[in-house]
């Protein structure tokens, strides 16, 4: 047989196996469990070199990791940045630091968990858990999905409003939007490494369209490196680091980067290659995300030279008028140019999100544009009736979002840590201590912070006695279910049977008791 190329695939069969190009196979096909349809990596037995790093094997793996970063560089992150920036300065810029390295931490647990166990973090969770924890992360998750496909719309809309100088109404732009989804539906037909080609190209339009921004607008450089490494944040400002967090690290995008690893053959049988797997996917995660750093990083220094402490409110329907009304016509363009390439690329990670969480968790099989047909008209109803109300409502929107993303977290963040330190799932593979330790603490802090956010944005709807009532009732359900999650199905089962026994025997004691008063 022909020497294997990273752009072929094996089809194995009882008594043939031939190799058969990728371009006509789909994207959702690479979840398969009987292998069929896998990009196949050159050389994967041989040692590696003495440098580190095989170069052409990097390549090779390159594609899932760019595919799962386009979620750090959606609409709802850019409206963060643009507040970041706008009400902040340059200070949060260490927020978006820490946050981008604590996504790259997760993603890497969810990578490891996808290459490991050739299963994906949606089927390891109907696999594990009882039919209604299961149930109720499946509908966080896609609640999650559906919120980031809402950011999407509205963003692209408003790009192809600002593109054609207002002769596309918002309105017409989600429409648009949701319709020009199902085109990408065929361009996964020319196979899994050009679909990421061209989503590489899209982040490379970003790259390029935020640089001229930043070039323009020339950011004090001295101040860009205080804010990324001195640690500051002021009282007024809490809310705005706190929503960076839930606008850059984003819970479906754990479970999709968990099936997308494993568009890559590999044996699991051998430790040598999933040791290979997991190393050049990390590195490949590593340089994709902090490619979008620097892009969330661009954009938060943009609006932190041109419009710290001069401006009230500026968001992302509002960001193009103050960029021209700052630096002409041409950065407002530019910056149209690259929210169009923001949203789109987004939208198609969105869609199969979707569509790995609904089959791992129901293992129900649907179409993409079916998929693609529910959630974009789910997404279309609330933006659609935001922008014939009001579009003052969508920057508001958009940071209600964010927080639902930021609420959504642990339950992502917990179950693959749980998965992954569970030796019965991982084997040898599984997490070593201190990074449970530190998972742990980080899953903490995220709850923490959650709290925090709801509390903020309650209070500031209402201090009725109707909402601190509902708060108390939405918390308490909250931190149950975090804590089922923390402890895992297992462990929870056995400490309510040690409850029963003890309740048990309590009862047994005073029917005891109550028998011999009677005598």
């Amino acid at each position: 047989m022909s020497p294997r190329t990273d752009d072929s695939i094996i089809i194995d069969s009882a008594n043939t196996a031939s190799t058969i190009n990728t371009d006509n196979v789909d994207i959702e096909n690479l979840e398969g469990q009987d292998q069929k349809y896998l990009v196949d990596i050159p050389d994967l037995d041989k040692p590696e070199p003495a440098w580190g790093i095989n170069f052409k094997r990097l390549w090779a793996f390159t594609g899932p990791g760019f595919l799962m970063s386009i979620a750090y560089l959606d609409p709802g992150n850019l409206e963060s940045d643009i507040q970041a920036g706008a009400m902040g300065g340059y200070q949060l810029l260490w927020v978006l630091l820490w946050s981008t390295a604590i996504g790259l931490w997760l993603q890497l647990l969810a990578s490891k968990l996808g290459v490991v166990t050739g299963k994906h973090l949606a089927e390891h969770c109907r696999d594990q858990y009882p039919t209604g924890p299961k149930i109720g992360l499946w509908l966080m998750t896609e609640l999650a999905i559906i919120g980031s496909d809402i950011q999407e719309v509205i963003g692209t809309a408003i790009a192809l409003n600002i593109l054609s100088n207002g002769h596309i109404p918002l309105w017409a732009g989600v429409l648009i939007t949701a319709a020009d989804t199902f085109t990408f539906l065929f361009l996964e037909k020319y196979g899994v490494r050009k679909l990421e080609f061209f989503f590489c190209s899209l982040i490379a339009v970003m790259v390029i369209a935020f640089g001229i921004e930043y070039g323009i607008s020339k950011p004090d450089q001295v101040e860009v490196i205080k804010g990324i490494f001195i640690p500051r944040v002021s009282h007024s400002n809490l809310s705005q680091a706190v929503g960076i967090l839930g606008a850059v690290v984003m819970p479906h995008n754990i479970y999709l980067h968990s099936a997308l690893v494993q568009s890559r053959r590999i044996d699991r049988k051998s430790d040598f290659q999933i040791k290979i797997a997991n190393k050049y996917f990390s590195i490949e995660s590593a340089v994709a995300l902090f490619i979008s750093f620097i892009i969330n990083l661009l954009v938060v220094s943009v609006f932190a030279k041109g419009f710290f402490g001069s401006v009230d409110s500026i968001g992302l329907s509002t960001a193009a008028d103050f960029l021209m009304d700052k630096y002409g016509k041409v950065a407002k363009y530019i910056w149209a140019i690259g929210l169009l390439a923001a949203g789109q690329c987004s939208t198609m990670t969105g869609t199969y999100s979707g569509q790995f969480v609904m089959e791992g968790f129901l293992k129900l099989t649907i179409a993409p544009w079916k998929r693609l047909l529910i959630t974009r008209l789910t997404a279309i109803v609330p933006a659609i009736i935001v922008a014939l109300v009001s579009t003052q409502h969508l920057d508001a929107l958009d940071e209600w979002l964010n927080v639902l993303q930021s609420i959504q977290l642990p339950f992502a963040v917990l179950p693959v840590l749980y998965f992954t330190n569970d030796p019965e799932i991982m084997g040898k593979f599984k997490n070593h201590w201190a990074n449970n330790i530190f998972v742990r603490f980080l899953s903490l802090v995220i709850i923490t912070i959650n709290v925090y956010l709801i509390v903020l944005f309650a209070m500031e709807e209402s201090t009725a006695n109707w909402m601190i009532a509902l708060l108390a009732i939405g918390f308490f359900f909250y931190f149950s279910f975090c804590i089922y999650l923390f402890i895992g199905s297992k462990k929870f089962e056995n400490v309510f049977l040690f409850f029963s026994k003890v309740r048990n025997f309590f009862r047994s004691g005073d029917q005891k008791y109550s028998t011999i008063s009677n005598q």
